[in-house]
């Protein structure tokens, strides 16, 4: 039954909706730590607030050095097994958190989920970007997309949650369904790329490692001789920092803004960036995908769009004082960040060649997360000294995205719409 599944013509928008599952677990998983901070410093009391930086510092910088080692691996081995394997592992670690007791048992445990994890996005994305060709491609990773802006939502929803059952036991809940949630997905995922051609397969097995290392350093070469993929990894990374900062002080600049407590600040930011950012990534993948079939240029326009979007929206946010101007320039920045996120893979895709972008894209998403550590970790420096308010730095973002929307128009110039 599950084989006769895998032949029917919208199987592989069934692997994208499984896909969106994981997407939702990972983000969720992730976010919720640090909305729970206050009830686990209850009960471990040696997490103070150094310490709980230090906690979330350790996630981001494991998870930015190994993106560029996932992606290595994704384009080597079989993707199903090594998104399995990813959930199964971060979703053990979460059930795990739902025993510790100690600072360092939970310090070890959030840099195994950190590794974990990254071992997720470049394999799911290159898999999604090979099963969808270019007439459906930005939608599909779209709807992957919105798996983690909803899982970043309830994930925000964490203090809730641990208020009801305590905190121990909603990592015990969400660790245990992220791991049933990996044996159903060794059911119905499979990988095109390795199924293609086993014997391909199984001759890339018996490879001699010096012949892999040389093969390795000559994918790396060709990836890194593209001024295209520096041109992408520029804008990714230029919008990986106001991306980060609005996950990480969003709800500070809507209560210091707006003079509200964070019980509401918290809830108006992450809902409203995360339901602007799913309408984005849906427009903005449908418009991409019918625009590329006319214009080969089609995804590096609508990225463009959402790129022109985020300008405003930046310096709004920082110099609004009005609920309706500050709301108002979330719901524009979601839907420019949706319009830009659902389309860097498919435009990868048409510099890159299938083989080599699960690697391409871990060392853009390398870029993107660490750049992301030092700003988040910069924001702070500077609000604590007084040296730049938040909304000042949030309104400089703004300039640094109208810098990488004009490299994105003068650098990407695709002649196909897919490099095979």
């Amino acid at each position: 039954m599950i084989s006769n599944i895998k032949k029917k013509k919208w199987y592989p928008w069934l692997v994208v909706v499984l896909l969106s599952g994981v997407a939702f677990l990972n983000y969720m998983d992730r976010q919720m730590l640090s909305t729970m901070q206050g009830a686990i410093q209850e009960d471990i009391t040696e997490l103070d607030a150094e310490k709980f930086g230090a906690l979330m510092a350790a996630f981001m910088w494991i998870y930015g050095l190994m993106s560029p080692v996932s992606g290595i691996i994704a384009d080597r081995i079989n993707r199903k097994r090594l998104i399995v394997g990813s959930l199964f592992v971060w979703s053990a670690v979460t059930f795990l958190m739902g025993f510790v007791d100690t600072y360092d048992e939970l310090y070890v445990l959030r840099a195994v989920m950190g590794f974990s994890e990254a071992l997720y996005i470049p394999a799911a994305l290159s898999l999604i970007a090979d099963i969808h060709n270019g007439k459906t491609r930005s939608v599909a990773i779209g709807i992957h997309m919105t798996g983690l802006y909803l899982g970043q939502v309830a994930g925000g929803f964490g203090s809730i949650f641990s208020n009801a059952l305590n905190w121990h036991t909603v990592f015990l809940i969400c660790g245990l369904a992220g791991m049933i949630y990996a044996v159903i997905l060794i059911l119905f995922i499979s990988d095109p790329r390795n199924s293609k051609d086993k014997a391909v397969a199984e001759k890339k097995e018996h490879t001699p490692f010096l012949l892999i290392i040389k093969n390795l350093g000559k994918s790396l070469s060709l990836i890194l001789s593209s001024m295209a993929f520096w041109g992408i990894l520029f804008v990714f990374l230029s919008l990986s920092m106001p991306g980060w900062g609005t996950k990480n002080w969003l709800p500070t600049l809507v209560s210091e803004n707006l003079n509200v407590s964070m019980d509401y600040a918290g809830p108006i930011a992450m809902i409203c960036i995360a339901g602007a950012s799913f309408i984005g990534a849906m427009t903005g993948g449908k418009l991409s995908d019918k625009w590329v079939q006319k214009n080969v240029k089609g995804r590096v326009y609508t990225s463009c769009i959402g790129l022109a979007l985020i300008i405003p929206s930046l310096i709004l946010m920082g110099i609004g004082n009005s609920a309706f101007v500050i709301v108002l320039a979330i719901l524009t920045f979601g839907i420019g960040y949706g319009f830009f996120d659902t389309n860097t893979m498919p435009i990868l895709c048409q510099f890159i060649p299938s083989h080599q972008r699960a690697t391409a894209y871990g060392i853009i998403n390398m870029a993107g997360v660490l750049g992301g550590a030092l700003i988040t970790d910069l924001l702070g420096r500077l609000k604590e000294s007084g040296t730049l308010t938040l909304g000042n730095s949030f309104a400089i973002f703004g300039a640094v995205a109208a810098v990488a929307l004009i490299l994105q128009l003068l650098i990407l110039r695709p002649k196909t719409a897919n490099m095979e």
